[in-house]
């Protein structure tokens, strides 16, 4: 059995997602989103997650979590990377304020 926790890295300016083993106590970074800050903005610039836990939903955990504690700090959200800009547009993040990037 498995669970996950996500945590900032204002260090390293991501969010990560861990694999928490429960049997064992083991925790493994299993992902991370980067970001940088501007004025009252987050700009997220690129996600990645370990191909060994492909399939699991980390992505979208690592996401869900990350925008909630965006918005939670009263940052405008700047989708810049496109794994972030999908989840937005196929999930609802409430009170999230994004400002979308403009391409071309």
């Amino acid at each position: 059995m498995a669970t996950t926790r996500v945590v900032r890295n204002d260090e390293e300016r991501r969010y990560e997602v861990f694999l928490l083993d429960d049997i064992t106590g083991s925790e493994t970074l299993a992902g991370f989103t980067r970001f940088t800050l501007g004025t009252n903005k987050t700009r997220f610039v690129h996600t990645e997650t370990d191909p060994a836990f492909k399939g699991r939903g980390l992505g979208r955990v690592l996401a869900a979590e990350a925008l909630a504690d965006v918005v939670a700090r009263g940052d405008t959200i700047m989708p810049l990377c496109p794994f972030i800009e999908k989840y937005l547009r196929e999930n609802d993040v409430p009170g999230a304020v994004v400002e979308w990037p403009t391409r071309g």
